[in-house]
């Protein structure tokens, strides 16, 4: 199978998550009153109705949810079952924008999409192994293991969301992962067919 297997337009997409994730919430960070700490304060917060141009972090979700859809129809080397539940990811990642966190109000379809966005995000790689020979992303072990250490990830973030202790770190570790093993599934199948 020749490198043409995966698009451009899917390494493109998929170079574009990590970098729209982690530029906008590095740059809407910065546009926030003194007193905002990434270590603490979670990615929601720079796209809620009260933060400082929360547009940045708003357009950031939605071209990583963008992002990940585009990489789902173009990683044709995955099983259908893992690029149908990245795409779910990313149109969870979108509903995130859309359900942004409002004061005095209820967070219950934010908490709902983000947690849904953050789950397939996890899961999806152990959905998308193929038997018989391919790239090392799509083998069943490497597969299982990044599925396993994006879902610790997450529950490092659940842990913190109840003790309140580093949440914003993290979350951006497991957001930041979750962002970056699509890139790496992409370039894993471009590279193994060379």
């Amino acid at each position: 199978m020749t490198s043409s297997s995966v698009p451009w337009w899917a390494v493109l997409s998929s170079a574009s998550a990590p970098v729209l994730l982690i530029g906008g919430w590095e740059v809407a960070a910065r546009r926030q009153p003194a007193g905002f700490d990434s270590t603490v304060d979670t990615i929601s917060a720079l796209a809620a109705l009260d933060a400082t141009d929360r547009w940045l972090m708003t357009a950031a979700l939605v071209g990583v949810g963008i992002a990940h859809v585009v990489t789902a129809l173009g990683l044709s080397r995955a099983a259908p079952a893992g690029r149908i539940v990245l795409g779910l990811g990313g149109v969870a990642t979108m509903l995130v924008a859309a359900f942004p966190l409002a004061p005095d109000a209820s967070t219950t379809a934010h908490m709902t999409v983000a947690t849904a966005a953050f789950v397939a995000l996890a899961v999806w790689p152990a959905l998308a192994w193929r038997r018989g020979p391919g790239p090392a992303a799509l083998r069943p072990a490497v597969s299982s293991a990044a599925a396993l250490v994006l879902l610790g990830l997450i529950g490092w973030f659940a842990v913190t969301l109840t003790t309140g202790d580093h949440v914003g770190l993290a979350e951006r570790v497991a957001a930041g992962a979750q962002s970056l093993w699509p890139l790496a599934t992409v370039l894993s199948s471009r590279g193994s067919g060379r």
